[in-house]
């Protein structure tokens, strides 16, 4: 049996919280590796919708060992307020059901604060941040002053870090002409939830060992996308981490080859939320009539999304790079009643044809879209579950799309119901 690590392929929200659900169910370990509360998966069980940020898809399920890895920035606040909130709806969070790596970085005020600022300095050219301080927070691990989980053991350790903390960051508070901030506060305020957060402290990479030892199995399951990658994606318009999923085994302490099966997830068209280029987007009816249909608002801020075509370049692009074995296409649904649908097949650059995503952000906000139009479907798809099911219009659909991509549609996805899912192939048997 194969683990199976689970990463958006586009811009994020492509959909992945029905199918990290669908998976979990079958998993005995999920491990949440990057980011943090920036991103959200909704999940729909039994009637009951739970919206997630930081605990993984398996804190819902009785049974399942969920883990916060390393390469996470936990905002200890926000955690708790979730743990909280799922509670509300019954669900039992126990450090035996949960666990958080003991060399985690947390998220402080400070970083939401300069978040904030940093992106008000920005002006007329926004990253477009949630603004709760993910990016700052990485931005101190990699300069080595951050505080960790484990750090909060020692008070005496916390409030030095903290002094050298709020050392670098009060001066650019300064230099940007912002409020500075009492390294007393922070340290009040994370001291203040450390004895409810300790509890869930482990040493992940031991748990994630014992689990191989005895052949569980693990979902490793990432948030935001491919493109929002720190390397790979629009830069500068993305994450503060990496997003692909080579990122599962340095987040969470693994060795590479513990994974086994890559999973993308992939809208049957596009969004994006906040700035960057976006070659296929479609600010016209078009893009209103996907955003209505597809409920495309941020799980996390509520934002409204930018709706465009399918950009066959940009998923095949993610594939390459990410190492992905087949795609998870969600939201087939959306697309029913189009007389025609177009499809990214390559762009254009300067009068010349190129057949991949560029790195550079000029090309990027010079490039355009060459389209392809494949004839769209009346029927309706939503809650197909085979391929009968399907009309002969959408199953062509479907099929060009792995032919343009260069990877196979392991599960389709109909509708946000999880049995609403037509299955291929199973990601845990490899």
């Amino acid at each position: 049996m194969a683990n199976v690590a689970v990463i958006g392929s586009q811009w994020g929200d492509e959909g992945k919280g029905k199918i990290v659900d669908w998976l979990s169910s079958r998993a005995d370990v999920v491990v949440r590796f990057q980011g943090g509360h920036n991103a959200g998966h909704t999940l729909v069980i039994d009637g009951k919708t739970y919206k997630l940020s930081l605990l993984p898809s398996g804190i819902v399920r009785p049974g399942k060992m969920s883990i916060i890895g390393n390469g996470v920035v936990v905002d200890p606040h926000a955690l708790l307020k979730e743990i909280a909130s799922v509670q509300a709806l019954g669900v039992s969070v126990t450090p035996q059901n949960l666990m958080v790596a003991e060399n985690a970085n947390l998220i402080l005020p400070i970083h939401a604060v300069m978040d904030k600022a940093l992106e008000a300095a920005r002006g007329k050219t926004p990253i477009g941040t949630t603004g709760r301080g993910i990016s700052p927070a990485y931005v101190d691990k990699v300069a080595r002053r951050g505080l960790r989980v484990c750090d909060l053991l020692h008070p005496a350790l916390v409030r030095e870090k903290i002094e050298a903390m709020m050392f670098h960051h009060n001066a650019l508070l300064k230099g940007l002409g912002s409020d500075i901030v009492s390294p007393n506060d922070i340290y009040d305020g994370v001291m203040s939830v450390a004895d409810q957060i300790l509890p869930y402290m482990g040493v992940v990479w031991r748990r994630l060992d014992e689990a191989k030892a005895k052949d569980e199995k693990i979902l490793f399951e990432g948030a935001q996308g491919h493109m929002l990658d720190v390397d790979h994606g629009t830069y500068p318009y993305v994450t503060g981490s990496n997003t692909v999923v080579g990122q599962a085994a340095a987040g969470s302490g693994v060795g590479p080859k513990t994974i086994g099966f890559v999973l993308g997830i992939t809208k049957a068209y596009t969004t994006r939320v906040g700035s960057g280029p976006f070659p296929t987007e479609q600010a016209n009816d078009i893009g209103e009539r996907l955003g209505q249909r597809g409920h495309e608002f941020g799980t996390v801020t509520g934002r409204k999304r930018r709706c465009g075509w399918f950009d066959a370049v940009m998923v095949r692009q993610a594939i390459k790079t990410g190492g992905i074995d087949g795609i998870a296409l969600t939201k087939l649904d959306v697309l029913d009643g189009f007389d025609e649908l177009k499809i990214c097949v390559g762009y254009e650059l300067d009068g010349t044809r190129v057949s991949y995503y560029p790195a550079s952000q000029i090309y990027q906000a010079d490039i355009k879209p060459i389209y392809e139009t494949v004839k769209g479907w009346s029927q309706s798809t939503q809650g197909a579950r085979s391929w009968a099911d399907l009309p002969a219009e959408a199953v062509k659909y479907v099929r060009y799309i792995e032919e343009l991509i260069e990877a196979p549609v392991t599960l389709l996805s109909t509708s946000p119901e999880r049995d609403d899912t037509i299955l291929m192939q199973d990601p845990f048997a490899g």
